[in-house]
C-alpha cells in the first residue's frame, strides 16, 4: 500500500502540510476530552453567557476529528457532553411535574441526551467521510455542514432546534444576517470562527495552509462588518404592558387557589388608565386563565368587566374546548367594546408533555399527566383594532416560539407584532427558562418585528427587532413589564425565503468541494481514499 500523503498544493499551490498523526481507531482520552469540550457549549447560552466557550468547544471537537479513525464515536462524545449535559434540567421538570421518581426522570433525560447526540455524531462522520482525508476541505466542509446538521435537528421526530447555534450570534456583529438568513444560517458563524482558528493555528505552526487561514479569517471579519441593521420604525408607538404573576405551576391548576390568581392579575395590571402608566395593550401569560373560558360564564363575564374599565385590550393565555370535545391551549383576546373573543391556538404541540406521539400510545399509561391537546389551524394572527393600522399579533404560545417557521407563517399572515406567551414554571430555576427567551430574541431579529413575551414566572422582556431585550424584571417574582412598542410590516428576506436558501447553499458547496476532492483523487497518486 502506497504511503500517505497530504498535498496542500491540490486546492492552493505549494502549500505542502503533513497532517497530524491519526490516533487508535477508539481513543478513551480522546472520546472523555470531546465530551468535556460538549460540556463547555450550555455554558455558552443564556444565563451564563459565556459566548466565547462555543468556539473553543468547537476548536477542541475539530482538533480531535482531524485526528481520528472514529469520527462518528467521537462526535458523539461531544453532542452527549452537550446535549446529555447540558439537558439535565428535564429530570427536574420530569420529576416535579411529570411526577416521575428520579431514577426514572434521569434515565428518560439521558435518553433524551442520546437521541440528540447522534446529530453532532451525523455531522462529525460526515465531515470526515467527505472530506477523504484532505485537511483542508474538512476545515471548510465542518462549518458548512453546521447548517444542515441544525435543520435536521429541528425538523426530524417534530424537531427540537432549542440552544440553536446560530442563537449564539445574539449581541454580536454577526447578528444583523438573522434578518437575511435566519437563525440556522447564522449556525455557520461559530463553526466557521472555530474552522478558522484551528487553520491558523496549522498556518502557526507548520506554515502550511496560511492562504486559507487569512481567507477565512477575512471572511469572518467581512461578514461581521456587512451585517444589516434594522432600520428606525416610524409608525405610531403603542404603550404596552406585560404582566408577570409567578404563580407556581403546582398552585396554578389548584381550584382552590383560582380567585387568588385572577385577583393577581387584575391587580398587577392595575394603573393603566392614565398618566405614565397608560397601556394600549395588556398581556398575560400562558394559561393566565387555566380553565375553558365556556365553561366559566361568571368569569367571562368578570374579565369583560375589568377590560371594559381599563378600556384597553386584553391578550391572555387560556384553554378552549373544542367542538369535537378535545382541548386547544391557546390565546383569548378581549376588546373593549367587541362582544366576540377571538381565539387562536398553539400549532406546534410538545411531545410527551401535551401529546404521546402515535408510534409511543404506551407511554400515556407510564406517564398518565401527559396531556391530550390537539393542535390547531388558524392563522395564529389576532387583530387589535386601532384606528387605520390595525396591531394584527403574531401570537405563539411556549414551546413554539423556538421554531422559525411558526412565527414566518404568522408574519406572512400580516403581523406587525410577536407576542409570546409562555409558562416556563416547567422549568423551575434552571437555566432552560433563559435558554428559552434567547429564542424569542432570534425570533424578532428573524422577523424585524417588536416581540413582547409574557412568562408567568420570568423571563419576561421586550425585544428590539435587534434582538437586545428593552426592558424586563427579575424572574420568579411578581410584577409588570412596560415599555414602548412599534408595528413594522416590512418583510425580511429571511421571512420571505426561509431556511431554504441557505440550506441549499450549504449543501451545493459541499458537493462542489466534493466534486473537486473525487477529481483529485482520481488524478494523484498516493493519497488514500
Amino acid at each position: 500500500m502506497s504511503s500517505l500523503r497530504h498535498r496542500g498544493g491540490d486546492l492552493y499551490p505549494g502549500e505542502a502540510f503533513t497532517p497530524p498523526v491519526a490516533i487508535r481507531p477508539f481513543s478513551l482520552p480522546a472520546f472523555i476530552l470531546n465530551f468535556a469540550a460538549g460540556c463547555l457549549m450550555p455554558f455558552a447560552f443564556a444565563p451564563y453567557d459565556q459566548q466565547w466557550l462555543a468556539p473553543l468547544a468547537l476548536v477542541i471537537w475539530l482538533g480531535l476529528l482531524l485526528r481520528t479513525h472514529a469520527p462518528f464515536r467521537l462526535s458523539f462524545a461531544f453532542g452527549l457532553g452537550w446535549f446529555g449535559f447540558g439537558s439535565w434540567w428535564l429530570a427536574v421538570t420530569f420529576h416535579h411535574y411529570g411526577h416521575l421518581p428520579w431514577s426514572a426522570a434521569i434515565a428518560f433525560q439521558l435518553l433524551a441526551g442520546v437521541v440528540l447526540a447522534i446529530y453532532p455524531a451525523l455531522w462529525g462522520w460526515l465531515a470526515r467521510k467527505l472530506s477523504r482525508q484532505d485537511t483542508l476541505a474538512l476545515l471548510i466542509i465542518f462549518p458548512l455542514l453546521a447548517v444542515p446538521e441544525e435543520w435536521l435537528r429541528g425538523h426530524l421526530f417534530t424537531g427540537l432546534p432549542w440552544t440553536e447555534l446560530g442563537i449564539l450570534t445574539l449581541n454580536t456583529p454577526w447578528i444583523g444576517w438573522g434578518s437575511v438568513v435566519g437563525g440556522l444560517g447564522l449556525s455557520l458563524i461559530p463553526a466557521l470562527l472555530a474552522a478558522t482558528l484551528v487553520t491558523g493555528a496549522i498556518a502557526w505552526q507548520q506554515r502550511a495552509l496560511r492562504a486559507p487561514a487569512l481567507v477565512m479569517g477575512l471572511l469572518c471579519l467581512l461578514i461581521a462588518v456587512t451585517a444589516p441593521t434594522p432600520d428606525t420604525p416610524t409608525s405610531p408607538p403603542i404603550q404596552v404592558t406585560l404582566v408577570q404573576p409567578n404563580v407556581s405551576q403546582d398552585a396554578k391548576w389548584d381550584r382552590t387557589r383560582l380567585t387568588t390568581i385572577m385577583q393577581r392579575l387584575v391587580t398587577l395590571s392595575s394603573g393603566i388608565k392614565s398618566g405614565a402608566g397608560k397601556s394600549d395593550l395588556i398581556v398575560w401569560p400562558e394559561a393566565a386563565t387555566p380553565f375553558f373560558l365556556s365553561h366559566a360564564p361568571g368569569w367571562r363575564q368578570w374579565l369583560r368587566k375589568q377590560v371594559e374599565h381599563w378600556h384597553t385590550p386584553l391578550l391572555f393565555g387560556g384553554l378552549r374546548q373544542m367542538e369535537d370535545g378535545t382541548a386547544s391551549n391557546g390565546a383569548w383576546l378581549l376588546v373593549p367594546g367587541q362582544q366576540s373573543i377571538p381565539f387562536v391556538g398553539k400549532h406546534h404541540l410538545v411531545p410527551f408533555g401535551e401529546y404521546v406521539p402515535s408510534w409511543v400510545p404506551w407511554l400515556h399509561k407510564l406517564v398518565p399527566d401527559i396531556g391530550n391537546f390537539q393542535p390547531a389551524h388558524d392563522s395564529g394572527v389576532v387583530t387589535v383594532p386601532r384606528g387605520t393600522t390595525p396591531l394584527k399579533i403574531a401570537t405563539l404560545i411556549c414551546y413554539e416560539s423556538i421554531f422559525s417557521d411558526e412565527m414566518r407563517t404568522r408574519i406572512l399572515h400580516g403581523a406587525n407584532l410577536i407576542a409570546v406567551l409562555t409558562n416556563d414554571a416547567w422549568y423551575d430555576r434552571t437555566p432552560a427558562s433563559w435558554e428559552h427567551l434567547q429564542a424569542s430574541q432570534m425570533r424578532a431579529v428573524e422577523s424585524d418585528r417588536f416581540v413582547l413575551r409574557a412568562a408567568n414566572t420570568g423571563v419576561s422582556a421586550i425585544i428590539a427587532p435587534d434582538g437586545t431585550i428593552r426592558t424586563t424584571i427579575p424572574w420568579w417574582q411578581q410584577g409588570v413589564v412596560r415599555g414602548v412598542v412599534h408595528p413594522i410590516s416590512t418583510i425580511t428576506p429571511y421571512v420571505h425565503f426561509g431556511d431554504w436558501p441557505m440550506l441549499l447553499f450549504s449543501l451545493l458547496a459541499i458537493v462542489f468541494l466534493c466534486t473537486r476532492l473525487t477529481v483529485k483523487f482520481r488524478t494523484t497518486e498516493g493519497i488514500l481514499p
